[in-house]
């Protein structure tokens, strides 16, 4: 599945909602720009997935057509399918990659970055006997996830562990910076 049809998934659910948005609407909640929202707008309009029409002070409802919601549909499988793939083949490198630092004497582990890979990781974690000493995001500290509280970076400065696996979707270059400004070695680090 590739951005553009991800998009047009996105594009679709939101006019599905049945909400008159204006396009800026439409551009901020899709997170792209406004220039490409009207390209997409018109480009799927055209392809006969939605209808436009023009409703009291000047606004614009989109209503989408029967096989809007088959593409809607279609879309959806596919996204679904993507993501099952993109959660096994995380699931099987992360595995792989924590029965090798349990088999070279790792016990603690700390978690970096609060996103959708943590979860996987922790979930692959209950396979080998690594502990989560903590899970480290500046963006979310103090918010629960995963039974656990989020901390912020300067706790790492007092806690014992043997590594750090990035599990953030940050540029590993920038993880990296923030990490190495608090002390912590590049050898201590993991990525997946």
């Amino acid at each position: 599945m590739d951005v553009q049809d991800i998009r047009t998934l996105k594009l679709l659910e939101e006019i599905d909602k049945d909400i008159v948005y204006s396009q800026r609407d439409l551009a901020r909640k899709m997170n792209v720009s406004l220039g490409l929202v009207n390209s997409f707008i018109k480009r799927l309009a055209h392809k006969g997935y939605f209808k436009i029409k023009t409703i009291p002070r000047k606004r614009i409802k989109y209503i989408l057509t029967p096989k809007g919601v088959a593409e809607k549909s279609r879309l959806t499988y596919e996204y679904i399918q993507h993501s099952f793939y993109f959660y096994k083949d995380a699931r099987q490198k992360l595995h792989h990659l924590l029965v090798d630092l349990e088999h070279h004497g790792v016990r603690r582990i700390v978690f970096y970055g609060a996103s959708p890979l943590a979860e996987i990781a922790f979930i692959s974690v209950q396979e080998v006997s690594l502990k989560v000493v903590c899970i480290v995001d500046d963006q979310k500290a103090d918010q629960p996830f995963l039974h656990m509280k989020i901390r912020n970076l300067e706790t790492l400065k007092s806690l014992v562990f043997d590594r750090i696996l990035i599990t953030a979707l940050d540029s590993i270059d920038d993880v990296y910076g923030k990490l190495s400004k608090v002390g912590i070695h590049q050898n201590l680090i993991v990525v997946m």
